[in-house]
């Protein structure tokens, strides 16, 4: 990934539109007029060798005869062309160029980007429209009309949806920060715009248009980080589940594309919506509302009908009503009239003065911990003027030195309210023309929350559960065992020794030849009643083929049973091999759910995990949620309860809640497994029984693959860096070594608690020692792709382990240079620690080719500099502010020289 140059995409000094023309209708005519027509200040320069002059400004022949490099150039030539063009370009140091042109073979695409690759000039398309940034001036695109100024970006991956939306945006006067068409997205993808974009301070949120995405693990880490700055709202095209393949396992049959997407954008912390308008309804909200989303939901409104269409919409949402307390109930008798609703929606009438509206939200501040999320309804009437309203009710949503009230609104009708939604709209209060549309963005409010807090979540690919270790040993040779045979499958018994290997609860399992006294013989030594199975390793769906019989009570039963399978079975697939039969325990558990887990690989983003409502007809049912791993408890619980079985599972009427912690601890399990072996393809536990006594897995299926799918190297999520912990001994104690994890929060507040006001200031540059919860978080929460804080713990005199120092770097995407910060406790300072620390940090950036370390210091912090000499670095006045120092350590020699380098650095704060 790369932000390189990408400020020569989008804020040039000079453009040259390379087949820029004078023919109406033409893709070069129309590029030609917009950009001209733009209002661009920097130089404009034409090429091509059909013209001498075009609108009155010379026109060169070639690319050469340009008396200038332009910073970026614009193609809308031949196919056959453009490799060309992009050598001569690069060499004569043009950043950027938007290739318009259509229609590049493979081989062309290839040797376009190769011309470009020396010195690192960005490529945007081929085959798109191009670019509009309107806070620049630059509409470098054949589009029909420009873009308004505003604080949206725009990221499309088709061209005419970009015509399209340009025109919608338009007749709403929505504006945008930056609009792109990506085209084929030969160089510049999603993932380089959202790193762009995440830091860019006109930009308030990003909307993507996606139909497919390259490298998962590069976009992946782009979104978290820039869903940690600001939303990022997705329209994924392509939710059919036509044309899925077949698979081997139910999981593989369950497994569509499109619910992989799903699972990825929640992880990132984006929101997926399904249309255009509900793109902008969602931008609204997100970027207007910044109270915590309530789970319940309160309607204010001066209609009855209103009120009970948005109540419909929120049942529809799955938006609970909040249910009014005693004391809230008795607050609102005391200001509106004896015949208001007396509930929720509270109905304040339709002849309500202003003050009635101010008055009712005086008392829902009062009990605003029970109201959850407002949303306020108005039609217009007569006896009172719909701006008034707003007017008086504004003060009252936002009081001087008090949070906002969390409201959203809705003002309907025309012109009689148009006054009241501009007003609250400059007062940055969601509004929205109709009472469903402001629902469904609440809906899309409390989504994008729970996405949030699984962005925070940053597990290991090994989890410690159930108080021992797999055993991956086992494992490894059941499937190289396979392998060799020439197998794929794994028998039933291989596959649920797999699950034993590691903790997943399983039901005993015999295995006898193809039989019936044998296996009548093993059902009397296992006790009535049981389960017979048909064993083969070319019938994976027993099911399917009549091979399970459940509850058989005795052995002449057994027996009959077992004939009447080889029967159906050898009728049903007769080139079948039939290896035998499994007998198990029938397995009773009162009040119990069938849930299935499985695993399947996806062709972008890797391993995924499956959960859902499980039995013979899952795929007829088709109740089930997916997530990327690597899982822990809370993202196991959240997948679960993406899931309508998970309410099956809470418990209803004399059922009680079934033991979710089991399920949880096996969704972990299955997470570990996809790390430790990668040559897992395909895996079904189906069913899993799960009522409060636990859960048990009473049967599984497990297809490996030689090309090792799996694996945390896979993962599309980089999991927590467990490798890189290390324990040493210093000063006669054990020191560890470790990246932070976000269960680090609470410790790492007592770790800054307890530096004093100048190792805050001289690390710092202020003498702040709190902090919010949520920049806490931030620092605690990380993406080990691009980010990396070791911290130093040692056991307190109480035993518990404690921080004593933390050393940060942040890499910019390039991976060419990383900001480094370090700070330890008081009484630890000349003990040694920072250099240890200094010495981790160094040699993780080394190996990850990070070619320097740099940091900027107050010049009197004369310890940090020291440190820094002595490890190599070196040290020198920071240029135009002598009281800061610059400390570069270079690591490594740079693979690009003489590449360019980005006009701008974008400076991160963090611990130094």
């Amino acid at each position: 990934m790369s932000i390189r140059n990408l400020d020569s995409l989008f804020d040039p000094r000079s453009v040259a539109v390379i087949g820029a023309s004078e023919r109406p209708f033409s893709v070069g005519g129309t590029l030609w007029h917009n950009m001209l027509g733009s209002g661009f200040a920097g130089d404009i320069f034409p090429v091509n060798p059909k013209y001498k002059t075009l609108s009155g400004r010379r026109c060169y022949a070639r690319v050469t005869d340009l008396p200038q490099a332009p910073e970026l150039a614009v193609i809308c030539t031949p196919p056959a062309t453009v490799a060309d063009l992009a050598r001569q370009l690069a060499q004569l140091g043009t950043r950027a160029a938007v290739v318009i042109s259509a229609g590049l073979t493979a081989q062309q695409k290839q040797a376009m980007l190769d011309a470009a690759r020396p010195t690192l000039m960005r490529v945007l398309g081929p085959n798109c429209v191009g670019l509009l940034a309107p806070h620049a001036r630059l509409n470098a695109s054949f589009a029909h009309i420009a873009a308004r100024p505003g604080e949206l970006a725009f990221i499309s991956q088709s061209g005419a949806l970009v015509t399209a939306m340009l025109d919608w945006a338009e007749a709403r006067q929505i504006g945008f920060s930056h609009f792109v068409s990506l085209g084929e997205h030969a160089d510049v993808d999603f993932g380089d715009m959202l790193d762009y974009l995440a830091s860019d301070a006109r930009t308030r949120a990003i909307l993507l248009y996606m139909e497919s995405v390259d490298e998962a693990r590069k976009f992946m880490s782009a979104a978290r980080s820039a869903a940690r700055n600001k939303p990022v709202i997705v329209v994924k095209a392509g939710r059919s589940a036509q044309g899925q393949k077949a698979a081997a396992s139910h999981t593989g049959a369950l497994a569509a594309a499109d619910d992989v997407v799903d699972a990825a954008i929640a992880r990132a912390g984006m929101l997926r919506v399904n249309s255009l308008e509900e793109l902008f309804h969602a931008a609204e909200i997100l970027t207007r509302f910044k109270a915590p989303a309530g789970q319940a939901l309160t309607v204010l409104t001066n209609g009855g009908g209103a009120g009970v269409m948005a109540a419909d919409a929120a049942a529809s949402e799955g938006v609970p009503l909040a249910a009014l307390d005693q004391a809230l109930t008795a607050d609102l008798d005391q200001v509106l009239p004896a015949n208001w609703s007396g509930g929720n929606p509270i109905d304040i009438i339709g002849d309500a003065p202003a003050q009635r509206y101010v008055d009712s939200l005086h008392a829902l501040r009062r009990h605003s911990g029970n109201a959850g999320t407002l949303l306020f309804i108005h039609a217009p009437t007569a006896i009172v003027p719909s701006n008034q309203i707003a007017r008086a009710m504004i003060p009252a949503i936002q009081p001087p030195g008090e949070p906002a009230l969390p409201l959203v609104s809705a003002w309907v009708g025309g012109p009689a309210v148009a006054e009241a939604r501009a007003l609250f709209m400059q007062a940055g209060i969601a509004c929205y023309d109709m009472p469903e549309q402001a629902v469904a963005a609440i809906g899309m409010l409390q989504r994008y929350a729970r996405n949030q807090a699984e962005l925070t979540e940053a597990p290991p690919a090994t989890l410690p559960f159930n108080g021992a270790a797999p055993d991956v040993a086992r494992v490894r040779a059941l499937v190289q065992q396979a392998l060799d045979s020439g197998r794929d499958m794994l028998t039933e018994p291989e596959a649920k020794a797999v699950c034993e290997a590691y903790h997943i609860p399983v039901v005993a399992t015999s295995t006898v030849p193809p039989d019936p006294q044998a296996a009548a013989a093993e059902s009397a030594r296992i006790g009535f009643p049981v389960v017979l199975k048909i064993l083969s390793e070319d019938i994976s769906h027993k099911s399917d083929v009549g091979g399970v019989v459940l509850n058989l009570q005795n052995e002449n039963v057994v027996r009959e049973a077992a004939r009447a399978m080889l029967d159906r079975v050898r009728q049903a697939q007769p080139q079948a091999r039939i290896d035998g039969f499994t007998v198990q325990a029938m397995v009773r558990r009162p009040q119990a759910c069938e849930l299935i887990i499985g695993a399947s690989i996806d062709r972008v983003f890797g391993p995924m995990i499956l959960f859902g409502q499980g039995g013979t007809a899952v795929e007829v049912v088709k109740d089930s949620a997916m997530a990327l791993p690597p899982l822990n408890d809370p993202l196991a619980r959240a997948l679960i309860g993406r899931t309508r079985v998970a309410r099956l599972l809470a418990g209803y009427r004399d059922v009680p809640p079934a033991d979710i912690g089991a399920v949880a601890a096996t969704l972990q399990a299955v997470s570990q497994l996809l790390a430790d072996v990668p040559e897992v393809a395909e895996l079904d536990i189906n069913p899993l029984i799960v009522n409060h006594q636990g859960a048990i897995a009473l049967d599984a299926r497990v297809r490996v693959s030689s090309q090792r799918p799996a694996g945390a190297a896979n993962f599309a999520i980089q999991p927590y860096p467990s490798e890189l912990i290390e324990t040493i001994d210093w000063r006669g104690q054990p020191l560890t070594l470790r990246p932070v994890r976000p269960e680090d929060e609470a410790r790492h507040r007592a770790f800054l608690e307890s530096l004093d006001t100048e190792s805050v200031r001289l690390r710092l540059f202020y003498s702040r020692r709190t902090m919010e919860r949520s920049e806490l978080a931030r620092l605690v929460q990380i993406d080990y792709t691009r980010e990396m804080a070791f911290i130093a713990t040692a056991p307190g005199a109480d035993g518990q382990e404690r921080t004593l120092g933390v050393a940060r770097t942040l890499t910019d995407p390039d991976n060419v240079g990383a900001e480094f910060g370090i700070i330890v406790r008081p009484d630890m300072q000349g003990s040694g620690l920072g250099r240890i620390l200094m010495d981790k940090l160094i040699r993780y950036q080394r190996a990850a080719g990070t070619q320097r370390i740099t940091a900027t210091v107050l010049a009197e912090n004369s310890r940090m500099r020291q440190i820094a000499q002595t490890l190599g670095f070196v040290d020198q006045p920071t240029p135009g502010n002598p009281a800061t120092h610059e400390l570069t350590l270079h690591l490594q020699p740079s693979p690009n020289p003489g590449a360019g380098t980005a006009r701008t650095t974008r400076k991160r704060k963090f611990l130094r």
